[in-house]
């Protein structure tokens, strides 16, 4: 029995050993190689702001300031969310808004939502999703073509009923057999808008260095 119960302790020793090795080799993996990730987020969110902004805004060597905002109504979710403003010259030349469409067909939609100083968009861009192959993904410009039908668009006012899928009266296009992901991008893009208008003096008021 004695021998039996060393045994089991012993066993049990290994796997508390073993357990926290692992446990150790992820810490040490994730210490060495999260600066690579962020380091790869950073480009690659450089990469998708520059893609919301006119070519010519986009060559030039602007500057950027950040306001971080808290505003689910408008901006998706209950997290933080970055606006840059784009400067030129001193002068505020775009905006750039981190979003989210909550209501995607297989969960949050994340968007950078491009606009020009006159409130006019820029360009929209999809950073991460999870909507359905062939479908859904439609909102990526390496499979259609879809998302660039917001370039020059405006809104009127909130109540606006341009702003829709073709489906609910509205002016945008939506994909053959899937409406939800174009309907939920809408909708984010318009908050953004709406949000945007009463709120543009306050950003570039309390916007600080990136």
């Amino acid at each position: 029995m004695t021998t039996k119960r060393q045994s089991m302790t012993k066993n049990a020793a290994m796997l508390a050993l073993f357990a926290f090795a692992c446990t150790l080799l992820v810490v040490i993996v994730n210490y060495f190689t999260e600066p690579r990730i962020e380091q790869q987020v950073k480009a690659q969110l450089i990469r998708s702001t520059n893609e919301v902004l006119s070519k010519e805004l986009a060559n030039s060597a602007y500057q950027q300031r950040c306001v971080v905002v808290n505003e689910p109504q408008f901006l998706g979710n209950d997290k933080d969310q970055t606006i840059r403003l784009i400067e030129l010259n001193q002068q505020t030349a775009a905006f750039v808004y981190q979003t989210i469409a909550p209501d995607g067909y297989s969960g949050e939609i994340r968007l950078l939502v491009g606009l020009n100083a006159d409130s006019t968009i820029s360009g929209v861009r999809v950073v991460q999703h999870n909507e359905t192959p062939g479908l859904g993904d439609k909102v990526e410009t390496r499979k259609s073509d879809w998302i660039y039908q917001f370039n020059g668009q405006r809104l009127m006012d909130a109540k606006d009923p341009r702003w829709a899928v073709k489906k609910d009266g509205g002016q945008f296009d939506a994909f053959t057999g899937a409406t939800i992901t174009p309907r939920a991008v809408v909708k984010a893009v318009k908050n953004v808008l709406i949000y945007h208008a009463t709120n543009q003096q306050s950003i570039n008021d309390n916007a600080t260095d990136c």
